[in-house]
């Protein structure tokens, strides 16, 4: 997606050899013109599939879940929790799932009433590394009996396993940027690619 490659191109931050630094647009700081423009991009891509539910994980894949549900006509979204809130019911799908990012495990939950049998889901994250969270969300549609349609991620670190792997398994995965590499504070983006 152009306007995404150039804001990552202008705005983003390669640390180290692994970790892409977007907050001061996608995360963090959210620039609302961009996560609206990723919105439409991703409901474009799975317009015909008859997304009945956005499913992400909290928090930084809320904003991009929320403008791709509004672009998809106003469907609900379900975010994972982290943790054990005492807000969460005790009735709830649970998955392990391990961050990359902030290099810690936790338990995401999602109270059974809200991904029912049969739903046809989309999965919208910010970021694809490992696919930990993806595979998370993704144990949690089994559990309901769930139709997972495919996942959608603003960000693809392509030197990392994750979207292989998701691919190699029949995941329909859309990634709107693909990193290829990290040199000397440089990102290096995979040529965008037309779609069918």
């Amino acid at each position: 997606m152009k306007e995404l490659i150039e804001a990552i191109q202008n705005r983003g931050v390669g640390i180290g050899r692994d970790v892409v630094k977007v907050d001061s647009f996608l995360n963090h700081r959210i620039d609302v013109a961009l996560a609206t423009r990723i919105g439409q991009e991703i409901a474009a891509a799975f317009k015909d599939d008859g997304v009945e539910c956005i499913l992400t994980v909290e928090a930084s894949g809320i904003a991009v879940a929320l403008t791709t549900a509004q672009a998809l006509g106003n469907i609900p979204v379900v975010f994972a929790k982290k943790g054990d809130p005492r807000n969460v019911s005790a009735d709830v799908y649970t998955a392990q799932v391990y961050s990359f990012t902030h290099q810690t495990s936790s338990t995401i939950r999602v109270d059974r009433s809200y991904i029912t049998e049969g739903m046809r889901v989309l999965i919208v994250d910010d970021f694809l590394a490992n696919g930990e969270a993806i595979d998370g969300l993704m144990s949690i549609l089994r559990q309901a009996r769930a139709e997972l349609v495919g996942a959608a991620v603003c960000v693809e670190k392509g030197f990392q396993e994750g979207g292989k792997r998701l691919r190699a398994q029949g995941v329909r995965v859309l990634s709107l940027a693909t990193v290829d590499a990290i040199r000397d504070g440089q990102i290096i983006l995979r040529p965008e690619e037309p779609r069918a």
